[in-house]
């Protein structure tokens, strides 16, 4: 892991705070094997450039305030207060839904259920008003908490992000257009695991994978322990949340 902290590193780089992130890995299990949606960043952004990711950003205003249905499992909750300074639940429900957010942002996809209408109230001028318009109600119960990796230091950009997990058949309403040449991401691919291993992937993305894989092989269950990616005495380390 020590090449995570030896690539990409900018020496005069000032050291910056690391911004609350999310991310999102939509999962389709229905097959032998198991498949996961990435998408390919557009060129010209300085982050990640050319790059297969997952979609995720950072926390926005209208994030703490949207309307939900479920709520996170408790594991799930336990692991997002660990090692944070100002815990809350608040936060941890903002992240969940920023990853809901930016995912549809990015692919076009709306995550959650029609099964209670429209949400009576969203966050005005924000994203989540077309899950309104659609009539998708964001469902947290759905997510799974699988991973957190921190930015080294003396990097261009520093995030916290918690990486999040969800079934396809989440998806509850797609809008078309969203992904395209002039888009965030110019392309989008459901892949298996081998697949994606082939991909132009940044390190950590590369490593979620494999904490993924592994936890589908011991049944996904909401309570397998959460990897803990960040950099401890100059050197990247993995523990356990």
């Amino acid at each position: 892991m020590d090449t995570l902290v030896a690539g990409e590193r900018r020496e005069h780089a000032p050291v910056l705070r690391p911004v609350d992130a999310a991310t999102l890995i939509i999962i389709d299990r229905r097959g032998k094997h198991p498949k996961v949606l990435m998408g390919r960043r557009h060129e010209g952004h300085t982050f990640m450039p050319g790059k297969f990711v997952f979609p995720g950003g950072r926390i926005e205003a209208g994030d703490r305030s949207m309307t939900v249905t479920g709520a996170l499992h408790p594991r799930a909750e336990q692991a997002l207060m660990t090692r944070v300074s100002r815990p809350s639940l608040q936060r941890s429900r903002a992240l969940a839904l920023a990853a809901i957010r930016e995912t549809f942002e990015e692919t076009g996809l709306l995550l959650g259920t029609r099964d209670y209408g429209s949400p009576d109230s969203v966050p005005a001028g924000t994203p989540w008003e077309a899950f309104r318009e659609h009539g998708v109600f964001p469902d947290l119960e759905a997510l799974h908490f699988i991973g957190r990796a921190v930015t080294p230091p003396k990097r261009v950009k520093r995030f916290d992000t918690r990486f999040f997990a969800i079934d396809r058949d989440a998806i509850a309403h797609e809008v078309e257009g969203v992904v395209g040449p002039d888009s965030e991401l110019v392309e989008l691919a459901w892949v298996t695991m081998t697949e994606a291993r082939k991909l132009d992937l940044h390190a950590v993305t590369g490593m979620l994978l494999s904490e993924l894989e592994g936890r589908i092989a011991a049944g996904f269950s909401p309570m397998l322990p959460v990897p803990f990616f960040h950099q401890k005495r100059g050197h990247f380390v993995r523990e356990e949340l």
